[in-house]
């Protein structure tokens, strides 16, 4: 009803102003996209004679405006309270409506107002302001002619960074609150303690500052890539408390709140280091150099933890006025509870079923203790796992399941789904990116998430209070590759956090993406560009052809292509229709603007055996979020050692049995299939990998049967066959099962994960 009477009031006030325009100009490059907004030809100049006319209770708000203009021309403006003749004003007007944030700007030749309920709209209506005018000189800024009726689609909007994989200074912090600022992201979620770092000076606790706070080395490349390989350079670094005063104030001016999270149970390897009476075997422990997840966990049996973590809360709470404190909660291994007597001795006096219910035990504890303080606990979804605490707010990650068993027991819910808005996923699947946590989010999957078409039960959609965007530092070692990963996709995400569901033109967002880069360069983001480049969609596979499509989001753009593997040029093809492949190709494209070639050259290799295209039946469908239909074994398509194509389909609890028709009786010589080894992503290969042959499908007999696979990485199975004449082949990979101890993971599930079925 609230936004309904917002909605009513803006649109009434913005069409009263838009009657009085004389002349439309076309739509602003705005992001994210206002609730309503028309543009005129008018422009105001914002030169050495204008002033702020601003209220008195808005004097922080006029500051920042005056800061950016500051920072533009080099001029302060002159504040007043009587109005002039070239004015800015600023001004609350709690009579538009009680709901939070939203703004009315109009931009006229005399005159720039905004009008808001609250100062946080009021600096809303400075950042569009912002990506309206542009300089005309060096001193004189031009702002276009606009009236704009706005309001947030949800009123939690975030952004997450992890800076204790990699540190990043005060400074690059500040930068990017300005960021998030400029898209009305309202919340900086600051991921300051994990297994490779403590960031927050903790004063009685010294020992985080001289120990957690570094480790001796970090490792180079991708953590899937055996041996490990280490820089040899010790790393690290801590925010002292009065620079973290000083963050949280510069995000207040802002009107952005800042969420900080102290990881618990589980990520506290760099913790236990600096005190290894915390840890449950009493250490020796040592901050992590690599990155996954590590069996030592603060012990959940012993007093001196909660104790500990009370202390340190204290020292947190009384630094950041945030209501939500984020206790992470995630990723919590109970191996080392297993078999740690004081730990069993808290469940049986607790009457717990299990070490599941020790953690809701301990989350439930330091929830209690956030409460007594005032504060809310916030955690990933995990903290469902054994009973959620109660008030506590849930920030799903896993998938939607985490949050609709949250918002059932009515707990508010953050969505920040891994698949959609993690951006440490690679953007591209060109192989000249830089090396990324895995996963695939390209920048169009991010602005076509939706949260509550996700959630699916309308009943539950009162519980989401939003969305947020995140960004893990394992591969983020620069602050340039920071950026670059992160944008354009916060954008993106802020887009869908505030603007009206129905907003969902992406070319639109593109264009205007695309007109926002010299903003960009201005304020030295290194935004990553290539949200335009060639992909493909495998549209058809059928016996022995495939036939592929070729698009890209640059509608003014040409491709040329080769399929056999030459450099395409400008006398190549030009993609007009589908391609057809009928046998091995590689194909390469270019994108051609005004007749020159721009961006990346696009490749991708298609093979064609007896079995691309064939029939192909599964036993058991993959269950895990590697999964798909079984034709992807057999689409002609090898997946890469990212493991973020899409084309892999992992097993866990079970094992590949899949049978593939040939439609005819036909002579074989080679059977095959890749299967990935990556034990650090608790990738096993199966502990054999047998073909069988049948003529009738009925009765089969023995092909071909390997059980070692050597490789870390992509083992490319070809076995050799005698002479065989047949139409079924069952292809059986026996799942490793649970991982042993001593690995990564030990007593979980293994993943078997296996692609393209080869048959010659």
């Amino acid at each position: 009803m609230k936004k309904i009477l917002l909605l009513s009031l803006l649109i009434a006030f913005h069409n009263c102003l838009l009657a009085q325009r004389k002349q439309a100009a076309p739509q602003a490059a705005l992001i994210p996209l206002p609730v309503k907004a028309a543009y005129s030809t008018d422009t105001f100049f914002i030169t050495a004679h204008t002033v702020i006319l601003t209220d008195l209770i808005l004097q922080k708000e006029a500051a920042l405006l005056n800061e950016y203009i500051r920072q533009e021309t080099g001029r302060v403006l002159p504040f007043v309270t009587e109005t002039g003749n070239a004015q800015m004003v600023l001004h609350i007007d709690t009579s538009l409506s009680k709901s939070a944030e939203g703004y009315l700007l109009q931009v006229t030749k005399n005159r720039v107002s905004v009008t808001a309920h609250d100062a946080a709209g009021i600096v809303h209506g400075i950042e569009t302001i912002r990506q309206l005018w542009h300089p005309v000189t060096p001193k004189i800024l031009a702002v276009q002619g606009a009236d704009i009726a706005d309001y947030p689609r949800f009123a939690y909007r975030g952004m997450h960074l992890d800076v204790s994989r990699h540190f990043f200074s005060v400074d690059f912090i500040k930068q990017f609150i300005d960021q998030l600022a400029l898209y009305k992201i309202n919340n900086f979620h600051w991921h300051l303690t994990d297994d490779q770092g403590w960031r927050i000076e903790i004063k009685k606790y010294p020992a985080l500052q001289s120990v957690a706070a570094w480790r001796d080395q970090t490792l180079i490349g991708h953590k899937k890539e055996q041996p490990h390989r280490f820089d040899g350079k010790k790393c690290g670094g801590f925010y002292t408390q009065e620079e973290i005063k000083t963050v949280v104030a510069y995000a207040a001016a802002r009107h952005i709140n800042v969420i900080p999270e102290i990881e618990m149970p589980g990520h506290a390897l760099a913790a236990l280091t600096a005190y290894p009476a915390l840890g449950c075997t009493k250490g020796p422990y040592k901050t992590a150099q690599f990155w996954g997840i590590f069996d030592d966990v603060f012990c959940a049996g012993n007093d001196s933890t909660f104790i500990f973590l009370q202390d340190v809360l204290d020292e947190v709470m009384a630094l950041f006025p945030s209501t939500y404190i984020h206790i992470g909660g995630d990723e919590c291994p109970k191996v080392r509870w297993a078999h740690c007597a004081a730990c069993q001795q808290r469940i049986k006096d607790q009457h717990l079923p299990d070490e599941a219910a020790l953690q809701s035990y301990f989350i439930r504890r330091i929830s209690d203790y956030i409460h007594s303080k005032g504060r809310k606990l916030i955690g990933w979804d995990e903290i469902l796992e054994g009973g959620l605490a109660p008030g506590a707010t849930v920030m799903s990650w896993r998938g939607v399941e985490g949050a609709i068993s949250a918002a059932k027991q009515h707990h508010h819910v953050i969505m920040t789904p891994e698949e959609e808005l993690y951006f440490d996923h690679y953007q591209s699947l060109y192989p000249e990116e830089k090396v990324a946590a895995g996963g695939y989010t390209p920048l169009d999957e991010v602005y076509g998430y939706d949260p509550l078409q996700t959630a699916g039960d309308t009943a539950l959609l009162p519980y989401i209070s939003g969305i947020q965007g995140q960004a893990w530092s394992e591969y983020l070692n620069t602050t340039d590759q920071a950026q670059y990963m992160i944008f354009p996709r916060l954008p993106a995400m802020a887009e869908r956090a505030w603007s009206p569901q129905g907003v969902r033109d992406y070319n639109n967002f593109t264009q205007r993406l695309k007109a926002q880069q010299p903003l960009l360069k201005k304020l030295r983001i290194h935004a990553a560009n290539n949200f335009e480049g060639i992909n493909y969609t495998l549209d058809s596979t059928t016996k022995g052809r495939l036939i592929i499509s070729l698009h890209t989001a640059l509608q003014t753009g040409a491709i040329r292509y080769t399929t056999d593997g030459s450099i395409p040029n400008g006398e190549s093809k030009i993609y007009k229709n589908n391609i057809s492949l009928s046998k091995n190709s590689t194909v390469k494209a270019m994108l051609y603007e005004r007749g020159k070639p721009v961006g990346r050259i696009f490749q991708q290799s298609f093979g064609i055996n007896k079995a691309t295209g064939a029939a192909i039946t599964l036993q058991q469908a993959a269950n895990t979020k590697y999964a798909g239909d079984a034709i992807k074994l057999v689409n002609g398509v090898e997946a890469t050692n990212r493991y973020n194509d899409g084309q892999w389909l992992g097993f866990s609890k079970c094992d590949l049995n899949a049978v593939i028709d040939l439609g005819t009786v036909q002579a074989i010589q080679q059977v095959g299939a890749n299967i990935l080894n990556y034990h650090w992503q608790k990738m096993w290969a199966p502990t054999s990998l047998s073909f069988e042959g049948s003529s009738d499908g009925v009765n089969y007999t023995s092909l071909a049967t390997v059980n070692t696979f050597p490789v870390n990485g992509i083992n490319k199975i070809r076995l050799f066959v005698k002479q065989a004449k047949v139409r079924y082949i069952r292809i059986v990979a026996r799942n490793k099962g649970i991982i042993s101890a001593g690995e990564y993971g030990a007593g979980g599930n293994s993943l078997l994960m296996v692609d393209e079925i080869i048959v010659n």
